[in-house]
């Protein structure tokens, strides 16, 4: 009978003392904190840090949205590394479209994670969103790597990145502001690596990509309702990282005339196109150097000049097209210049090229 009491016992107490270990883990710090301080992230476990080495190059393929600006066959975006940490590209569509992406390291949250800042102007207006990874898989052949709103997460916006042999997909989802109860998909882009040697120069530069820090933004969103940013002309004033403020990145004034004899039709559009290898060999076209563009915008036939912002540094080779037929490519009949005009753009700094439109593509 006493044995039986003092087993009894003897449960009843390591019943208390489970509770009581319970209970404790409960007020606890998390795992992320030991004795009240917080343990220090680890940046050399940074989530997605491999997503900045299968960027690097131009790309290119064609865009189905849902947007307003609809789908188009060619989207080139050249991604190239613009600090130790940070792989950014900027395009523009025309004057009142344009798109910057960059993905660098940042902390949030006690974390490290490759961050995605995706903004730009949209029919003039102005939008500014910024993703941490939080889903990465990554094989021999394929890789996927999801990126969330940094506060409302998922169920505001996210983007998927895969890569598998030689192809990029990027598709991003939105709620539209909110009405929706999830988000659907907004744009789909399907592209295919066209040059990697253009970005080298930068990767042996910077040593990129190293585990440094970009940006802090353990303290950036606070009180926020969300991590994006609108205004209707000029840049959004509270954007944490502005466009204006990412390193090495300069600008090109670019500027084109017509020869004697050819009057443009002011309805009809001009293409300004800026590659790193030259398209001509004397009268002849090199088409398997298209491969090599790497800015362009559309401009209305009596737009002279245009300024590509936030550009890589590098040497190009610069190009302007009247596209009479309005067929969005040049061809028969088309006006295109022919000389290889070329010029070198210097870290942070500003460079000019002007070329003349000067031959009937027979």
């Amino acid at each position: 009978m006493k044995l039986k009491i003092i087993i009894i016992t003897l449960i009843c107490i390591i019943t208390i003392l489970c509770n009581c270990k319970d209970k404790k883990s409960a007020v606890e710090p998390s795992a992320s904190t030991t004795g009240g301080s917080p343990i220090q992230p680890d940046i050399n476990a940074t989530l997605g840090f491999n997503i900045l080495k299968k960027l690097k190059g131009i790309w290119n393929g064609p865009v189905t949205s849902t947007s307003y600006l609809g789908g188009y066959p060619e989207w080139i975006v050249d991604f190239r590394p613009n600090s130790e940490n940070q792989i950014s590209a900027k395009n523009e569509l025309d004057t009142l479209n344009d798109i910057f992406m960059s993905f660098f390291i940042a902390k949030y949250n006690n974390q490290y994670k490759v961050a995605f800042r995706n903004g730009g102007s949209f029919g003039g207006a102005k939008r500014v969103s910024y993703f941490l990874a939080d889903s990465v898989s990554e094989t021999s052949t394929k890789s996927f790597y999801r990126f969330n709103e940094i506060i409302k997460g998922k169920s505001r916006a996210y983007t998927e990145v895969i890569f598998k042999d030689d192809s990029l997909f990027i598709k991003s989802f939105t709620n539209k502001f909110n009405p929706q109860q999830s988000p659907t998909q907004h744009m789909t882009w399907s592209a295919k690596l066209q040059d990697s040697t253009s970005s080298q120069i930068t990767t042996s530069y910077f040593n990129f990509p190293k585990k440094t820090i970009t940006k802090d933004f353990s303290s950036t969103f606070t009180s926020q309702l969300e991590a994006i940013y609108f205004s209707t002309s000029v840049n959004p004033a509270n954007d944490p990282y502005p466009e204006a403020t990412q390193p090495y990145l300069g600008q090109t004034t670019a500027s084109f005339s017509y020869s004697t004899g050819l009057t443009p039709i002011l309805s009809k559009k001009v293409f300004l196109i800026i590659t790193t290898k030259p398209l001509f060999s004397g009268f002849t076209f090199n088409v398997g150097n298209l491969k090599f563009r790497s800015r362009y915008v559309i401009l209305a036939a009596n737009d002279l000049n245009f300024t590509f912002n936030y550009m890589h540094p590098g040497a190009y080779y610069y190009y302007a097209f009247y596209d009479n037929d309005g067929n969005n490519t040049a061809n028969s009949g088309d006006w295109i210049s022919i000389a290889n005009t070329t010029f070198s753009l210097p870290a942070q700094g500003n460079s000019t090229a002007t070329t003349q439109i000067n031959f009937v593509i027979p």
